[in-house]
């Protein structure tokens, strides 16, 4: 469903730093090894014009689940949250059904497969098993890969024709050395099937540290639109990942130049439409 005139930053992270516990976060992220709390982001949001955000995971862990659920309880502005849960394992299931109940803001999940050895991870079947558990409790399924694991996912998402997807991060291209190839083809396969939704999130990242251009990245975005049309695209910040590269208002800036082609309802949809009906907020 739309939430007429709501703007919605559908892809950011809250944690409470610890470096045995945010290993991820190397030297050239130094400037994000603290604490990033609601109050932090609620000073950004309000700045760049976006009224309400979808919290996502940073670790695989149950309590940090726990935890982001309890922020969204306590901070209105917190409309939905997409955490981790042990899907691969017998008692995956039973605990989301219990957050369910006693959690609504609960609207998604999400594991690190970029992160795993076995790039095919996704097509294990006690993963899948786990996956099939989603759409009975209403909850959309993230997709966090590289680009080369786009193949797979194809494979993945039609395993599960009825379940939401949602890739993150525009699946990842190898920006830093502008290839578009074989990216732009798989992404556009992807995009074929329509329960599979995208995120304009996570550019910066995969970019040259202090050397990326505004043109090199809409470069990425004309074919993310081209291929999902403004109905199934969605705007994240992936704050406060983004800082050491671009401050929350910039990015923000930066994909609604990228829109201005659009017409108002179909920016409307970029920037809150389309990750209100994804997640079912």
């Amino acid at each position: 469903m739309d939430l007429p005139g709501l703007t919605l930053d559908a892809h950011h992270h809250f944690w409470r730093y610890t470096a045995e516990e945010y290993g991820w976060i190397d030297d050239s992220m130094a400037a994000i090894r603290r604490d990033f709390l609601p109050a932090d982001l609620e000073r950004e949001i309000l700045a760049a014009g976006i009224d309400a955000v979808v919290s996502v995971q940073a670790r695989q862990s149950v309590e940090e689940t726990r935890w982001l659920l309890d922020l969204a309880q306590s901070h209105p502005f917190i409309r939905g949250i997409v955490g981790w849960a042990p899907l691969s394992e017998p008692d995956g299931p039973r605990l989301l059904a219990e957050w369910c109940d006693r959690h609504p803001k609960l609207r998604g999940v999400r594991h690190v497969l970029q992160g795993e050895a076995d790039d095919r991870y996704m097509l294990r079947e006690d993963f899948n098993r786990g996956i099939r558990s989603l759409r009975p409790l209403g909850l959309a399924y993230d997709i966090l890969i590289f680009a080369r694991h786009l193949p797979h996912a194809c494979a993945f998402v039609d395993r599960h024709p009825g379940q939401i997807f949602i890739l993150d991060h525009i699946g990842k291209p190898e920006i830093r050395t502008g290839a578009l190839e074989p990216w732009r083809t798989q992404l556009r396969e992807l995009a074929r099937r329509p329960h599979v939704y995208c995120k304009v999130s996570g550019l910066v990242t995969e970019a040259e540290p202090g050397r990326w251009t505004e043109a090199q990245l809409e470069r990425y975005f004309a074919p993310v639109l081209e291929a999902f049309g403004p109905r199934r695209i969605m705007f994240g910040s992936d704050w406060p990942v983004c800082l050491p590269q671009c401050d929350y208002a910039r990015w923000a800036q930066l994909v609604r130049r990228w829109c201005r082609q659009l017409s108002a309802p179909e920016q409307q949809r970029i920037f809150g439409g389309t990750a209100a009906e994804a997640y079912g907020l």
